[in-house]
Order: C-alpha cells, then sequence, then structure tokens
C-alpha cells in the first residue's frame, strides 16, 4: 500500500494553505492525499452526545473545505479524508506514523518574517517518526517558483531553490536523501548550507577544524561538505548543487538562506532525552523565523 502524503486540517485558513500545499506535493509525489481532522471526544460531559455531535458536524465541514479546495486546485490527485477522535497532537502523530509526510498550518507573523506555530504543532513536530512540513498561512503555488524577469509571480518560471541544513558534526542520511528528492521533484537547485565559527580565544569550539589557520578554516569545511554531499551527488546526477559555507550563526544563515527558497529541509534528532522530544535551537529557530515551508526530517 502506498503512504499517502497527510495533512491536518481544522477549517482555519492555515490549514487550508496547509492541504493546498499537501496537494501539489502529493502529485509531485505521485501519492494520494489524506486528510485529517482530529477533535477530542468527551465521554463524561453532561451533554456528551449533543456535544459530540456538533464536533462531528465541525469536523465534517473542516474536511469538505478543504477537499473543495483540493478539487479546485489539483483535481487529479486521489483523496480521502478522516475524522478522528482524541488529542489533536495524539491523533495527528498516529496519523503521521503511516503517512509518507505529515502537513500542517501555521499562521504568519503579520509584519514579520516566519510562523506562529501554535502547541499542538509545535508538539507533533517534536515527537514524529516521519517527515513534517510546516506552511504559513497564505502560502500560494507561485511561491514556491522563481519571479518572472519583471520581478512577478508565476507559476510557468522553475521552482526557487531547495535549502538543505546541514551541520557536518552529524550529517544525517535521512535528512540529505530527503533535500535531494525534493529538489528532484521539483526540478529545482540544492542548496546546502553549513554554518560555522572560528575558534575563541580559549580553544576550539564544538566542531571547529583545527588542523589550518584561522584564515583557511573556511575552505577546509567547504572541502569538507562537498565530500559528504558526493555520494549524493552521484545517486542523483541530475540534480544541481550548490554547496555554501558561511561564518556566522546558524540561525542566521538558515533565514537568509530560505529567503526565495521553495523548501528549507532541517533535521530533528530522534534520540530520547531527560526533558523529553524537543526541535533542537536551529531547527526552533527555523520554523520560527523562515518564511517558505520548512521540512522537518527527524533521524536517528
Amino acid at each position: 500500500m502506498i503512504s499517502p502524503v497527510v495533512a491536518g486540517v481544522d477549517g482555519s485558513p492555515e490549514s487550508l494553505t496547509a492541504a493546498a500545499w499537501a496537494a501539489r506535493e502529493a502529485e509531485r509525489r505521485d501519492r494520494p492525499l489524506h486528510l485529517v481532522h482530529a477533535w477530542d471526544w468527551h465521554p463524561r460531559h453532561e451533554d456528551r452526545e449533543i456535544a459530540n455531535a456538533a464536533q462531528r458536524h465541525l469536523a465534517r465541514r473542516a474536511l469538505r473545505q478543504a477537499a473543495e479546495r483540493v478539487r479546485a486546485e489539483r483535481p487529479r490527485v486521489r483523496l480521502t479524508d478522516e475524522q478522528m477522535e482524541g488529542p489533536a497532537a495524539a491523533a495527528l502523530l498516529k496519523a503521521a506514523d503511516q503517512a509518507d509526510l505529515l502537513v500542517l498550518g501555521s499562521r504568519g507573523l503579520s509584519g514579520f518574517t516566519g510562523f506562529l506555530v501554535g502547541s499542538v504543532a509545535l508538539g507533533v513536530v517534536a515527537k514524529a517518526t516521519r517527515p513534517v512540513v510546516l506552511v504559513r498561512a497564505g502560502e500560494e503555488a507561485a511561491d514556491e517558483h522563481l519571479p518572472t524577469d519583471d520581478g512577478e509571480a508565476s507559476t510557468d518560471t522553475g521552482y526557487g531553490d531547495v535549502v538543505l541544513a546541514i551541520d557536518l558534526d552529524e550529517a544525517a542520511d535521512e535528512v540529505i536523501e530527503f533535500a535531494f528528492e525534493a529538489a528532484r521533484l521539483r526540478h529545482s537547485r540544492l542548496r546546502a548550507v553549513h554554518a560555522w565559527h572560528a575558534p575563541g580565544p580559549v580553544g576550539l569550539g564544538p566542531g571547529d577544524i583545527g588542523l589550518v589557520t584561522e584564515g583557511r578554516q573556511g575552505e577546509e569545511w567547504l572541502g569538507f561538505l562537498q565530500a559528504v554531499l558526493q555520494v549524493w551527488c552521484d545517486k542523483y546526477p541530475d540534480v544541481e548543487v550548490l554547496a555554501t559555507v558561511v561564518e556566522e550563526r546558524p540561525t542566521t544563515a538558515l533565514v537568509r538562506a530560505a529567503t526565495g527558497a521553495s523548501l528549507l529541509v532541517v533535521g530533528r534528532r530522534l534520540a530520547e532525552r531527560p526533558v523529553g522530544p524537543r526541535t533542537g535551537p536551529v531547527t526552533h529557530a527555523a520554523i520560527h523565523h523562515v518564511g517558505c515551508p520548512v521540512a522537518v526530517v527527524p533521524h536517528g
């Protein structure tokens, strides 16, 4: 059975945008699209039958609205939908387990570039074992594409770069492969970005190269990055790759690199921590401050 692209919908404008993006991704991947709406069941509520009937009505309406938008924009996509009972985060995590990837919506920050990410989306991103894509409200199909020569938005141009945030201290195959495949599906360039910092006056910082003088560290990092990517370049010969290393904070580098991108791909380690699953500082910053869709790919 082919695993679908799954989109969580709740009737909000951002979830409708997420459903539309998920439909485009399902078409790119030649996979079905499965729309999911989760609602809480309250068995001890005195008016539980009335409350549950109202919840089911709202769920049907949210799913119908999302399905209508998908069919209007991508009529060829194979579409199914489902109501799930239980806390939203738990239901979405269950749906994600059977998905090729899960797509969720986030509200754009008025006047700023980035996301306003709700607690449900953050909880799903922090615990999901499958890739999760966050899409900001208002994202249109043309936003994934390069502007025309006149600077106008268009779907007739090529896709913007797929940007891969890569930490060379733990370059995860799952994250790199996801980015290469995304670039292949879009016939776009893949830009792999690694941010590094020079050692402080006391000694080397984590991950710093100490074999060369400070002036040549950037060259060494670039050579290391190119070596890591080479096996994937061989596997995806049709994907144009731009390897980039920058000497600045990773969060700053990602926001800059993702400007105009069609997709940013970041990783999240699956290993349990004493305080429970977390996204990590770089991924956390990316999903809050980057304007393009962000794919969070878990890895071991």
